[in-house]
């Protein structure tokens, strides 16, 4: 079974409801016609860069490949064995590119570590 994470660019301000209701929507199939957000782009380029999502192979974190990328979010589903240095990676350009952390095994949402400590 894999982890799951996503992580969301949305408006300043978003709660963590505003994440949810994207994830839905998301689920939903619902993915509005626009350019995708620089912090998606910024964040999917800089996290394949290190762990590459194309081809598919065996010996990266990624339980799903290519990696779900929409205009304002990325899908992360990976491995169980995931290394811990992936998720601090994750949290990590998260928090450089000010995206929201989505849980969905527990429903939790964090603000980027650079929301927390401003």
């Amino acid at each position: 079974m894999s982890f799951d994470l996503s992580v969301w660019a949305l408006h300043d301000g978003a709660t963590p409801e505003d994440v949810r209701s994207a994830v839905q929507r998301c689920r939903e199939g619902q993915h509005g016609d626009r350019y995708p957000d620089p912090r998606v782009v910024g964040f999917y380029r800089a996290l394949t860069a290190s762990y590459p999502d194309r081809p598919a192979h065996q010996g990266t974190p990624w339980e799903v490949s290519p990696l779900h990328a929409a205009a304002d979010h990325v899908a992360l589903n990976l491995v169980p064995t995931c290394p811990d240095q992936v998720l601090l990676d994750i949290e990590r350009l998260a928090g450089e590119y000010d995206l929201m952390l989505f849980d969905p095994q527990d429903g939790s949402v964090y603000p980027p570590p650079s929301r927390v400590t401003r």
